[in-house]
């Protein structure tokens, strides 16, 4: 065979190699299979949502939404991710600004900080995310995540917006430079609203940026009417992280 014949082969071989190693681009929203950069083992799924432009400007970052189901929506089918919030929205069509990343945590867990971490900096690395401008919120469990996962790692977070949750009211000053909108329902019997008063409470006496949501007539149920809200997403893309650190 000649050289030039060989030389063509190897060419188009390792050009067939690259089309399947590299993955294909899906726009909207999607399952994802995540493996843990720190432990090197597959660890979670998690729903990607893309939007419909992302891409076709090479240059463009984008803003970034990781959301965090609550307890019900544990386990290994990601269907589950998509009963409330951002996933909810996106699988019935809504058009986001945003990436959004929602992981699904694994039966009888609790969101990790360090998961979450990985999990997101696997996202900065495969996307283009804009790191000014991420954002963080959940819902229940989720809430609680919210406010665990940005007191551990604050420097992360453009903004966050707990929904029904609690934090610890002690570590209110790691927070003190992330806009903060925190959510509750006044009738909540799962977790009282004193939960996140206290938070909006220590917040405040160190001078934080917070605001208070307390829906006089919901139960545990304040994050539809929040999710579905135009104003929420506004809110969110006012803000950048005050650290300009990776």
């Amino acid at each position: 065979m000649k050289p030039t014949v060989i030389l063509n082969v190897i060419l188009a071989a390792a050009l067939l190699l690259t089309s399947c190693a590299t993955p294909k681009l899906e726009r909207g929203l999607t399952p994802q299979l995540f493996k843990s950069q720190t432990t090197g083992i597959v660890s979670g799924n998690y729903l990607l949502y893309l939007p419909e432009t992302y891409g076709k400007k090479p240059q463009q970052h984008w803003p970034l939404i990781l959301f965090l189901h609550g307890a019900g929506e544990r386990g290994d089918d990601l269907e589950l991710v998509k009963r409330h919030g951002p996933p909810k929205l996106a699988a019935a069509g809504k058009q986001f600004p945003f990436i959004i990343v929602s992981p699904q945590c694994l039966p009888n867990k609790w969101w990790s900080p360090d998961a979450l971490t990985d999990v997101l900096d696997e996202i900065e690395a495969k996307y283009a995310v804009d790191k000014d401008r991420v954002y963080l919120t959940g819902l229940s469990m989720g809430g609680f995540g919210t406010w665990a996962l940005a007191t551990a790692h604050p420097e992360r977070f453009a903004a966050i917006a707990p929904i029904c949750g609690g934090g610890d009211p002690q570590q209110a000053g790691r927070l003190k430079n992330i806009p903060i909108w925190v959510f509750h329902g006044a009738k909540d019997e799962t977790v009282a609203p004193e939960r996140s008063q206290e938070m909006v409470d220590a917040l405040k006496a160190v001078g934080a940026d917070v605001q208070f949501t307390l829906y006089p007539e919901a139960d545990h149920d304040s994050w539809t009417q929040t999710y579905d809200n135009p104003k929420f997403y506004e809110w969110l893309l006012k803000h950048r992280r005050h650290s300009t650190r990776d």
